[in-house]
């Protein structure tokens, strides 16, 4: 590593994390790490340490992210949470990929082919997203299945955990598959992170979609508004609430450090467009990191040595922070970490916490530490 700007993955934790998951709500068969977007922005190299940790399925958004992550597990079962196109079957299949089926269509023509695959069905239970709506299609998708074309579950994607909606969402997949037997279905699952801990485990699933509760985000964590609060209160009569019982940590920390030290005269400027006018004498340090390495880069201040300092500019590759004389070249910076949580962090920016973590580029190396050992990864 050269420019000293970086994220530290904790994967010790992350193994710990699964591990508390799978004692708490163990249930389940299937535990289905979900890996998209580079593993929320982790990098899919921590994956090993979910399997570790009990994850025995990977899911991806789409074929390039199933073939990359394959390179580097070559065993464990991966789905394809996304349709993808006809042209893309056959590298599925060398790859030993499972795909999703959303379209009664796209089925037919498959069957037609006969080729050897696995797959999943999708259901739409009120997203209006992938998933298909009509029980009769479902019914003979289900009915001609066969070695083959080969159905080994069934799953769709709740927008709620609680209240009427997830009643409402719940009562639209029994239904859209009262057709047929899903004791039948070797893999069911419609619960994911956020979810899991809000009610008891349905009767019919035997799978569940682990995604950034593994990263150590889970409902119990949230500050809900006096709005949310006075609605849960209301709701939760209607659903079989269960309060949270995990005790998760996060695992992803934001590093860079003090590249330069400049001293800036009162009516100087600093940045692009006169961006800061110094109105008295400040001392800055540029930092190497921009928005090309982190959208939300303007989170407000940093931490260097346990104390805050405020950013007054960002551009694309560097950031500019008032300091004072305890700031010296080389010293490490928090961008978030101990002082600054990743939750505090998307509160400053205004983003939930999936768009801050998905956020961070691929140009920013990842360095896993687990127990003693540390690994970099540079992409």
């Amino acid at each position: 590593m050269y420019r000293k700007t970086y994220v530290e993955i904790d994967c010790e934790t992350l193994e710990n994390n699964i591990k508390e998951i799978k004692e708490k709500y163990n249930q389940y068969k299937y535990y289905i790490g979900v890996v998209k977007n580079n593993a929320y922005g982790h990098g899919i190299e921590c994956v090993k340490y979910m399997i570790k940790g009990g994850i025995n399925y990977l899911a991806v958004s789409s074929l390039e992210e199933a073939l990359k992550l394959r390179n580097i597990e070559k065993d464990i079962p991966i789905l394809i949470l996304e349709p993808i196109s006809y042209e893309g079957i056959d590298i599925a299949i060398k790859n030993n990929l499972t795909i999703t089926i959303d379209d009664k269509k796209y089925f037919d023509l498959l069957l037609k082919t006969k080729k050897n695959i696995k797959f999943h069905l999708k259901i739409d239970t009120g997203m209006n997203r992938f998933g298909l709506k009509n029980k009769e299609d479902v019914k003979y998708i289900v009915d001609n299945s066969n070695d083959n074309l080969y159905l080994e579950g069934i799953y769709t994607q709740l927008s709620k955990g609680i209240g009427t909606e997830f009643i409402r969402e719940k009562n639209n997949f029994e239904n859209i598959t009262s057709l047929i037997d899903l004791n039948k279905i070797p893999i069911v699952h419609i619960e994911r992170s956020l979810t899991l801990e809000q009610h008891n485990k349905l009767p019919y699933d035997n799978g569940i979609r682990l995604g950034i509760i593994m990263y150590g985000f889970n409902k119990k964590k949230y500050n809900l508004s006096w709005k949310r609060k006075l609605y849960n209160r209301l709701t939760l009569k209607k659903d079989n609430f269960v309060p949270s019982i995990l005790n998760l940590k996060t695992i992803l920390k934001f590093y860079t450090t003090v590249l330069e030290i400049k001293d800036v005269v009162s009516g100087e400027i600093v940045g692009y467009g006169d961006l800061y006018d110094t109105k008295k004498e400040i001392k800055i340090a540029i930092l190497p990191y921009g928005f090309a390495d982190f959208l939300f880069v303007n989170t407000n201040y940093v931490y260097i040595n346990n104390k805050k300092y405020n950013i007054i500019a960002n551009y694309m590759d560097v950031t500019s922070i008032i300091i004072d004389d305890d700031v010296k070249i080389g010293d490490k910076v928090e961008i978030f970490g101990d002082n600054i949580s990743i939750r505090k962090a998307s509160e400053i920016a205004n983003q939930n916490v999936y768009k801050l973590l998905t956020s961070i580029t691929n140009r920013v190396p990842r360095v896993y530490k687990y127990k003693k050992e540390i690994k970099e990864v540079e992409y």
